[in-house]
């Protein structure tokens, strides 16, 4: 069974394509509605006209009240110019209907009879009373609420845009982020000035609408009598009927188009729609009762009705006592959760998952084996540790250690433990608090019985032993620590390897607060005046991830100011730091005979990486094939192994202008190597090269 493909009309797909693109369908909607004013209508028309003018009014009341910021509905001064236009136009249309044809369609025919009852003096009065409501009550109010909320908008943006702009100077957003501010405020100002504007459409369409009624009633009162013969009487209840039909066809959706430019002008932004806000609001059972009693009372005056105030007290009451069980049942919930032996071990309600929303920096969770190395009545424990180790921190690298959070985890085997970073697991090991932990030197000759494992700091081979055999090990060569020496030098490194993770914007602030006091010049003028709170963390991170002390930081500010002017870079600026760091990095790596051990790149291949050096977003890059990468890693590893198989820290010393690029390039596979530029070498160090990283 074969199917064949439809051949489609050039015609068709040409419409198809232009309805699909909303402009075209928008200028063609113009075109129509100056079509209106222009063409006549014949009554099939009309009506469509008219109930479409209806139902778009009816949605733009509704769409006022279902959002919860006037800005969600922005468009709102251009649709009402485009409302008004489209009513303008079934005016002219309908009163040219009347005055050739003295018809004007069904809808309009069945307005001016059932609405006005076939009376033309009842249908004046409704049209008048409709008018003045629109003109005087509604037009007036929601043009005054419109003026001034565009001035006092106007008066805002000033200090709206200073916020901002302190906001983006503090760090405490970005520049996307400022951008889509100050453009909101920008908006907020067109909105309301635009509604300022729009307001005087609809003042001028009621104007418009008494001109248009007066004019069809003497136009074809006129043509009645003069032109088609008509009695006095049968003209003027003709046409004076059709003509207020007419006007309260086409001013009932006026109507509710003004109260909408009234609704969404005097909205206030809110989290909820406004049916839900005024209910929420006005749900008082105290006024409610009182004004249930009240109309109660008013049933007892003699000559009143009684049903009517009966009806309304009841439905007051039954309001009463429906706001009453709510506010009660939230009252005992909200006892309920006060409780501590009531509330869940785990979150349930969205009030507790929200304070799962703030993670600790660091974390430690223990096995229930474990619970007994954090009591406090021991003279050693971790949390004594944990300090220790906090003043170690802020001694060598500078970085004031958070709050350790500590928790025993039941999922856990009862003798891990695992450290997190900010939610994330980085570190799980075990240890057994009843054994010792043996670390064999490079010369051991007679092994050890005991429980083989790796040392989880450093990942050195090691051996679980027990009391009993601790001095047998000593004199053996092995170096023996406790389990919780072990768990806290493993903590030590974690935390030295993670140190940028750790170092948050407060952190930096009350640091920047601390230095401030002491030493006010050398944060004045360079915070957030030439560099925001975000970018000194940037540098700072920087530094701290390859193992940078920021102790010194009035002097690591003092390097920033200077060159802050040319760059903002975090990476750029950090390499500026490390300039001015030349002793404190190299007495990190020399050895007692003050020689920094490297290997270094060879000519050749510096002369490469020279040519396939490019920027990446301010900060220099390498630019190479994958195969090039491949090579450079493999060699780079081999010279990183063979000066660690030597006893030395892994340093690759290069050009300044490469450390950067290059670090970038290797970091991943090879973490643990140092990376040096030869300006970065202090006075006085020798330096001493063990191997060439080149390419064969």
């Amino acid at each position: 069974m074969t199917t064949t493909t439809p051949v489609r009309s050039p015609i068709v797909v040409a419409l198809q394509g232009l309805l699909r693109s909303n402009d075209i369908v928008m200028a063609l909607s113009l075109v129509l509605l100056v079509g209106m004013l222009l063409i006549p209508l014949p009554a099939f028309l009309v009506d469509l006209a008219v109930a479409l003018s209806i139902a778009v009014s009816m949605g733009i009341v509704l769409m006022t009240m279902f959002i919860k910021q006037p800005m969600e509905f922005s468009v709102f001064p251009t649709v009402l110019l485009l409302v008004t236009l489209f009513r303008l136009g079934i005016n002219v249309s309908v009163s040219r209907l009347i005055l050739l044809s003295g018809e004007a369609g069904q809808i309009i025919t069945t307005f001016g009879n059932l609405i006005v009852g076939g009376n033309y003096v009842v249908g004046v009065v409704i049209f008048l009373i409709l008018m003045i409501i629109q003109f005087v009550v509604i037009n007036s109010g929601a043009g005054r609420v419109a003026e001034v909320a565009a001035r006092f908008t106007l008066d805002a943006m000033p200090g709206k845009q200073m916020a901002i702009d302190a906001d983006l100077n503090a760090g405490l957003i970005d520049e996307t982020q400022a951008r889509q501010r100050r453009k909101a405020i920008e908006s907020e100002a067109d909105f309301y000035g635009a509604m300022d504007g729009a307001s005087k459409f609809v003042k001028g369409d009621a104007i418009a609408a008494i001109i248009i009624m007066l004019v069809n009633i003497i136009g074809g009162f006129v043509i009645g009598v003069l032109q088609r013969g008509m009695p006095l009487v049968t003209a003027l209840q003709t046409y004076v009927l059709l003509t207020i039909g007419a006007g309260l066809a086409v001013q009932v959706p006026s109507l509710l188009v003004s109260a909408a430019a009234g609704l969404i002008v005097t909205r206030s932004t809110s989290e909820t729609s406004l049916g839900t806000e005024v209910s929420t609001q006005i749900s008082n059972f105290n006024v409610l009762a009182v004004a249930a009693g009240v109309v109660a009372l008013m049933m007892l005056v003699p000559g009143l009705p009684t049903l009517p105030f009966g009806l309304v007290s009841v439905g007051l009451g039954v309001g009463a006592f429906f706001v009453n069980r709510e506010q009660a049942s939230a009252t005992a919930i909200e006892e309920a959760s006060s409780l501590p032996a009531l509330r869940p071990s785990e979150p349930e309600t969205p009030e507790q998952m929200l304070e799962m929303v703030v993670v600790d920096p660091i974390e430690l969770e223990i096995g229930y084996s474990l619970i007994p190395i954090i009591d406090e009545d021991s003279q050693d424990n971790l949390l004594r540790r944990i300090t220790s180790i906090r003043r170690q921190l802020m001694s060598e690298i500078g970085l004031i250690l958070p709050v350790v959070r500590i928790r025993d985890n039941l999922r856990l085997a009862p003798q891990s433990y695992r450290i997190k970073i900010r939610g994330q697991e980085v570190a799980l090991n075990e240890i057994m608090l009843d054994r010792l932990l043996a670390i064999p030197g490079s010369d051991i000759e007679e092994p050890l019985s005991g429980t083989p494992t790796s040392e989880p700091a450093f990942g050195l081979p090691a051996i679980w032993i027990s009391t009993a055999e601790q001095n047998q090990a000593e004199l053996k060569g092995y170096t023996v620590v406790t389990p919780l020496s072990v768990l806290c030098t493993h903590l030590t490194e974690i935390v030295r390897s993670h140190a940028s993770d750790l170092l948050s914007r407060q952190l930096v602030q009350e640091m920047l607060n601390q230095l401030r006091q002491r030493n006010p010049a050398s944060v004045e003028g360079v915070v957030p005046e030439m560099l925001n709170l975000g970018e000194i963390q940037g540098v700072l991170r920087n530094l701290l991830r390859e193992r940078v002390p920021i102790r010194d930081l009035s002097g690591i500010l003092e390097v920033l100011a200077n060159n802050a002017g040319s760059t903002r870079d975090p990476y750029i600026l950090a390499e500026a730091v490390r300039q001015s760091m030349a002793n404190t990095i190299s007495s990190q790596y020399k050895d007692d005979t003050n020689t920094l051990h490297v290997f270094t790149l060879a000519p050749q291949l510096e002369a490469s990486l020279r040519t396939s050096l490019v920027s990446s977003e301010g900060s220099p890059g390498l630019q190479i094939d994958s195969t090039l990468a491949q090579r450079i890693l493999v060699k780079t590893g081999e010279q990183m192994e063979a000066l660690a198989q030597l006893g030395h820290v892994p340093v690759l010393i290069c050009p300044r202008e490469l450390r950067l690029a290059f670090r970038r390039l290797v970091e991943q596979s090879l973490p643990n190597l140092i990376f040096m530029a030869f300006s970065e070498v202090g006075p006085g160090v020798k330096v001493k090269a063990h191997g060439i990283v080149k390419l064969d």
